[in-house]
């Protein structure tokens, strides 16, 4: 009769697992700490700050915008003739207004270039180490940045077609960041605490505003140029550590992932050639393919099948169309609609930044808590109409418009960072997918790439309404794109949200039976003695 040690399971058993697998497991729990290693902690701030020097360059534009649109649109028309050729390389347009149009079709050009990008870099980044893609792009988009705003004012070249396709590139290469960096953390951290994880890990691209701005208002004054120059190094430089310092998942370290220990999905199964001579090796050998071998790609077409993908697609690309536009237009709104110099508008537009960081790791932390993303989010989004339109009335004193700023950013921003982080981590490593097939790089590009999209469209129509009807009206369009944001994925929201109630009335029901079963117990007892 073989022995307890010699029993083992195949791929394709349902039996109870044997002692080797056991010992198996406890070998692998070493391998798998349950608390945070350094590696954890250094995927974290890699991350963090690469995607916040993307969106630090990205603020710098839009924080001097008035100061380029200035540059752009001669200043005084009545000068002798003398001064035409000082003149000639800077009257790109005749008006302000007409600048303000070309600064939008810039904003619509980075954000179509980098719609597209989100595609293709979700899809490489699913089949290539995600280390390289990202050091790539950062070093990349920061020689076109360069190339943008620093060369054409050192060289005097000023140009539509030059800024058009310079910003393009930029787009098109900073679409590899946002895919890449998601997927990076969802390999590091699991599903558990993958709301409050990515919550903090979202206040990235605000921490990245913040530092454009900063960096904006200490150098302007020596030519916007140097805005430019000084974040394009700093990222250009930060892509060189990337590339040196970054382990894109436990699998490159010889760690199981965070989901994979104990998971009920079958092992990876081995080829007729792989298979071992001794059949008590399969468990050891299954473990070790797992460790060794990466999860094959998903198509397109299929992660945009998986359950949510679409919808939750549509939803952020209504929701990035208002998020994007306080980006992009946030600095420009204040100095137009209350007059305030443009160092104080930049500093003043931190707050929708700060606000953003607050409700994204509340936010976060919440669905984490309640198990169940949905229901927070459409929570938010039911209190974003009012909080647009109570801002669109915010009076002209500073401390009150940054206070409703600040919740009007973390409503908005809050559940845009949810949406784009952990729902795009939580989508790519769908059940359906049973860990064996690799599709969170992917479905991150596929959300982003159509939030950004949405966002495009709404860098021409903000200029455009603005200019037509004044910015009350801009502010009406918000409420309707968050209004068609809730709409996109009210069933998601209404189906998990009964779900929730249902679960949380389950356990105070148990909880009651369970204490009525011991009372009564206890009753038992008494009598008996």
């Amino acid at each position: 009769m073989a022995s307890r040690r010699s029993v083992h399971r195949t791929d394709s058993d349902n039996e109870a697992p044997s002692e080797s697998e056991d010992l198996d497991s406890v070998k692998l729990l070493r391998k798998h700490p349950k608390k945070l290693s350094k590696y954890h902690v250094l995927a974290f701030v890699l991350t963090f700050f690469s995607y916040a020097l993307f969106h630090a360059t990205r603020k710098t534009f839009s924080n001097v915008k008035v100061t380029v649109s200035a540059t752009w649109t001669p200043m005084n028309k009545s000068l002798p003739s003398v001064f035409d050729d000082n003149w000639n390389g800077h009257n790109l347009f005749k008006s302000q207004g007409d600048t303000s149009v070309f600064l939008g079709v810039l904003d619509t050009v980075f954000m179509t270039s980098y719609a597209i990008g989100l595609f293709i870099s979700g899809a490489i980044g699913d089949r290539l180490n995600l280390k390289y893609v990202l050091a790539f792009g950062m070093c990349s988009s920061s020689l076109t940045v360069f190339m943008f705003g620093v060369v054409s004012e050192w060289l005097h070249l000023y140009s539509k077609i030059w800024y058009v396709v310079f910003w393009s590139l930029t787009g098109l290469l900073q679409s590899t960041g946002w895919p890449t960096v998601v997927a990076v953390i969802g390999n590091w951290f699991g599903k558990s605490s993958r709301g409050f994880v990515m919550g903090v890990w979202g206040a990235s691209p605000s921490v990245g505003n913040i530092v454009g701005t900063c960096i904006v208002n200490a150098v302007l004054h020596y030519g916007y140029q140097y805005s430019f120059l000084v974040t394009s190094s700093v990222t250009f430089g930060f892509g060189i550590i990337i590339l040196f310092s970054l382990i894109s998942s436990p699998r490159d370290v010889g760690l199981l992932g965070p989901d994979e220990l104990y998971s009920k999905s079958p092992r990876i199964s081995l080829s007729p050639d792989e298979e071992p001579l001794l059949k008590n090796e399969i468990s050891t050998r299954s473990i070790e393919s797992t460790l060794s071998v990466r999860p094959k790609a998903v198509g397109l077409c299929h992660a945009c099948c998986l359950p949510g993908v679409v919808a939750y697609s549509f939803a952020y690309a209504c929701l990035k169309f208002v998020n994007y536009s306080f980006f992009f237009w946030l600095p420009f709104y204040l100095q137009m609609a209350y007059g305030w110099k443009e160092d104080k508008a930049d500093l003043l537009s931190v707050w929708y930044d700060v606000g953003g960081i607050i409700g994204g790791i509340l936010i976060g932390y919440l669905s984490d808590k309640l198990e169940s993303r949905s229901p927070v989010v459409g929570l938010m989004l039911v209190l974003s109409p009012f909080s647009l339109y109570i801002y669109s009335e915010a009076p002209a004193d500073l401390t009150k418009n940054a206070a409703l700023m600040t919740f009007t950013g973390t409503v908005i921003g809050g559940v845009a960072s949810l949406i784009s982080t952990a729902v795009s981590a939580d989508l790519g490593r769908h059940p359906e997918l049973a860990n064996s097939k690799e599709a969170l790089s992917t479905v991150t590009g596929i959300i982003d790439g159509t939030g950004s999209f949405g966002a495009a469209f709404g860098q021409v129509l903000v200029p455009i309404i603005m200019k037509a009807f004044g910015w009350k009206s801009v502010f009406y369009v918000f409420i309707l794109m968050t209004i068609l944001t809730l709409l996109c994925i009210i069933q998601i929201v209404y189906r998990d949200t009964v779900a929730l109630f249902e679960r949380i009335y389950r356990r105070i029901f148990s909880v009651n039976v369970d204490e009525g079963l011991i009372n009564a117990e206890r009753e038992t007892t008494s009598v008996n003695q």
